[in-house]
């Protein structure tokens, strides 16, 4: 079974930024695009983008474009979030997901991903 780690989740003030790190056991990290998402109270799972196997490509949803950077390092299994200019509207659980291997049409949804991390917290204070 394919294990994935959230990790840097924390409390922080609006302008700040975070680092989230996500790794991944089982299975061959470099063959799976991966994807962020994250949830916030009262609202459903909102996609915040993913980025290609090699690394070379990434999606993001408009609410991050320009202040959120998804990268990856294949040989330490590790995709990474970074969130720079955090507004409190951030404030959400961030999950890390493995992408169903020929599934390129469904990246905006949950749907399109197959294992799942268990989440950290970030929350955005003013």
């Amino acid at each position: 079974q394919v294990q994935l780690v959230e990790s840097g989740g924390g409390l922080v003030q609006a302008g700040e930024s975070l680092r989230l790190s996500c790794a991944a056991s089982g299975g061959t990290f470099s063959s799976y695009a991966m994807g962020w998402f994250r949830q916030a109270p009262g609202k459903e799972r909102e996609f915040v983008g993913v980025i290609t196997r090699s690394g070379a490509s990434t999606i993001y949803a408009d609410s991050v474009k320009g202040r959120f950077t998804i990268s990856r390092d294949n040989a330490k299994n590790t995709v990474y979030l970074q969130m720079n200019s955090l507004k409190p509207e951030d404030t959400a659980v961030y999950y890390c997901a493995r992408r169903k291997t020929f599934d390129s049409g469904n990246y905006y949804y949950g749907d399109g991903y197959d294992f799942w991390g268990q989440g950290t917290q970030v929350t955005v204070s003013s």
